[in-house]
């Protein structure tokens, strides 16, 4: 007569008995090179053996096999996100991994459909920035099904998943520029940022009105004006700007705050073509501190973001085990140049 067929042990089954993440489980039982603590591996290898568990062989060489690191962002032709890309290839080679790199413009649809589509690919992690705010739930559910399937994710921005997130002070950067203008006696301000979706902007927004109301600036002399965050969308709105006697007052004495460089150095462009002078009849200010940022007349004042540690500590979070998600935000520096001066 002939015998039941044993039930199939799965990974899942394995990580739960043991109390760990499926994919410690399959750091230990995978042959993984990255370590895992001694508790977890003691107690996998334990649970392992009691349900006679046994290594699907095609599946672990399928595993093995995938030494990238996955990037999935929204636009990779930015200045700051080349920064992010370089420094995270750089610290991947050191590791013996190399990045492969989706771009979704930011779109949720794509973003859920890069997962997807990555996770037949079994990449060693998934790394997944976006300015805007992550909560689709489509990109959810294949963010979770990746990782239950063995793979790590990391979250570049700001993300309430309970993943490892690294993230940039982008309300303190923000605060930091606005408290500087304020304190160089500048009384009417322009903030050119992005739409409300996208969340690096708001927070930069929001971090250069509270700067510059605790500098003494009325909150109805500072004017909020939405255009698109690329160098284009600085030039117009500050011909547009121009026109209107920047803020609807005369020029003397404004100041023009961007919610990135690209942007403020478009605003540069389209202020000289206008014929105003910068810094004598209106400041300029960015944020991230671009290579151009150096490069422009007048060289432009802003807050440096640490866009290179960020890049680095996401492929080392990537790289690295954690029995608990973990949260870094990293802090800018104001970087004083040419492009404000101090209003009497």
């Amino acid at each position: 007569m002939p015998h039941a067929a044993r039930p199939t042990v799965t990974l899942h089954d394995v990580a739960a008995a043991a109390g760990v993440s499926v994919a410690t489980a399959s750091r230990v039982l995978g042959g993984s090179s990255r370590k895992v603590a001694p508790e977890y591996e003691a107690r996998v290898l334990a649970a392992a053996a009691a349900l006679r568990y046994t290594v699907d062989a095609s599946a672990r060489a399928m595993r093995r096999a995938g030494d990238s690191i996955a990037l999935v962002a929204d636009d990779l032709t930015t200045p700051s996100m080349g920064m992010v890309v370089a420094a995270m290839e750089r610290e991947a080679r050191t590791a013996g991994a190399f990045v492969t790199v989706s771009s979704t413009m930011a779109a949720s649809e794509r973003q859920a459909e890069t997962v997807r589509v990555l996770r037949s690919l079994r990449p060693r992690a998934l790394v997944l920035t976006s300015s805007r705010y992550l909560g689709d739930e489509r990109l959810a559910r294949e963010l979770a099904a990746y990782e239950r399937e063995g793979g790590r994710v990391v979250i570049v921005g700001h993300t309430d998943l309970t993943y490892d997130s690294i993230n940039l002070d982008n309300h303190g950067a923000g605060w930091s520029m606005g408290a500087y203008v304020a304190g160089l006696g500048h009384r009417r301000v322009v903030v050119l940022t992005g739409g409300p979706e996208m969340r690096n902007m708001a927070d930069r927004t929001a971090g250069f009105v509270e700067g510059l109301r605790a500098g003494g600036v009325a909150e109805r002399a500072i004017r909020i004006v939405a255009c698109p965050v690329n160098r284009q969308g600085g030039f117009e709105a500050a011909r547009r700007l121009a026109a209107d006697g920047v803020a609807g007052g005369t020029a003397g004495g404004q100041a023009v705050l961007a919610t990135n460089d690209t942007l403020a150095i478009g605003a540069l462009a389209g202020l000289r073509e206008s014929g105003l002078r910068v810094p004598d009849d209106v400041s300029v200010t960015g944020i991230d501190d671009i290579p151009l940022a150096c490069d422009v007349t007048p060289r432009l004042t802003t807050v440096a973001l640490p866009l290179a540690e960020w890049g680095v500590a996401a492929i080392r979070f990537a790289l690295k085990e954690s029995a608990e998600p973990r949260r870094l935000v990293l802090e800018g520096r104001l970087i004083v140049r040419d492009s404000t001066r101090a209003r009497p």
